[in-house]
């Protein structure tokens, strides 16, 4: 021992010994076994919310879609047949009494038209949403623009078919007391549709009126349907399938920073310098 050292344990100004790192000073790894911790690491795959990508039913090529709504749209259109023999047993009669010029109104102001428009109108707008909800689960896989458009033409094409065969119902005969009927004879005039019809501009009919209650609520039912619709294609898309395993940890992949301090040295162990 020098003067310079007055310290025993500690080494001359001219030796700086190495420094020795202690098995102390060496955090413990967290998770020895860092997959069994954490289950599988989820693929790249994945979607932004977690869920793996799912392969939805391929579209059909546009000419099945236009064959297969064709036919849809012509199975409304029959339907208009049984919806205006609905209309015609509804809609009641107006009285009409003979005279020397034509049959006149038994009343001065019959309400019996006003009530066969309103019955047409009413049945028209239910046809016309029933025809969505059914054509959008039957033809589920053409659900879209080509679909809405089935729906409208076919409850169109429904509801000129219900007005000329309503209005028939019961003419032949209405007709031949015209001919027949004694001055004074009252009987029922078949139900007329007064608040709808079509018009010929030029050479183009254009129905306007009541006739288009069917399309508007076939086109107000098929947009509501695909408002409300959980997938984005509008089509039935199946479940996403979860990865096996134990489950996805979303911690991080480094190494925690320990939050103890570090042990001492050992008692063998050589202390670093000092400044």
């Amino acid at each position: 021992m020098s003067a310079d050292n007055l310290d025993p344990d500690r080494p001359s100004s001219g030796a700086v010994p190495p420094y020795v790192e202690s098995p102390g000073d060496r955090p413990a790894a967290p998770y020895p076994d860092r997959a069994a911790a954490i289950g599988p690491v989820p693929p790249a795959s994945l979607t932004w919310y977690g869920a793996p990508p799912v392969a939805g039913t391929p579209r059909p090529g546009l000419r099945p879609q236009l064959g297969w709504a064709a036919a849809g749209a012509f199975g409304v259109v029959i339907l208009g047949v049984p919806l205006g023999l609905l209309w015609a047993a509804l809609a009641p009669d107006t009285p009409v009494v003979k005279t020397e010029s034509g049959a006149v109104y038994g009343e001065s102001q019959p309400e019996q038209p006003i009530a066969a428009d309103g019955w047409f109108s009413l049945l028209g707008l239910g046809f016309g949403i029933v025809v969505a909800v059914g054509l959008w689960f039957l033809l589920r896989r053409f659900r879209g623009p080509i679909g809405l458009a089935a729906a409208v033409l076919g409850s169109l094409g429904a509801a000129l078919v219900a007005w000329q065969v309503g209005q028939r119902v019961g003419l032949a005969t209405f007709e031949r007391l015209l001919v027949t009927a004694a001055e004074g004879q009252t009987f029922g005039q078949p139900a007329q549709l007064r608040a709808g019809g079509v018009e010929w501009v030029g050479l183009l009919p254009v129905p306007y009126g009541n006739v288009l209650l069917p399309a508007f609520g076939a086109a107000v039912g098929y947009t509501l349907l695909a408002g409300w619709s959980r997938w984005p294609s509008l089509r039935p898309e199946p479940t996403p399938e979860w990865p096996a395993g134990p489950g996805v940890s979303w911690a991080s992949a480094e190494t925690p920073t320990p939050s103890a301090a570090p042990e001492p040295p050992g008692p063998g162990a050589a202390e670093p310098p000092r400044g």
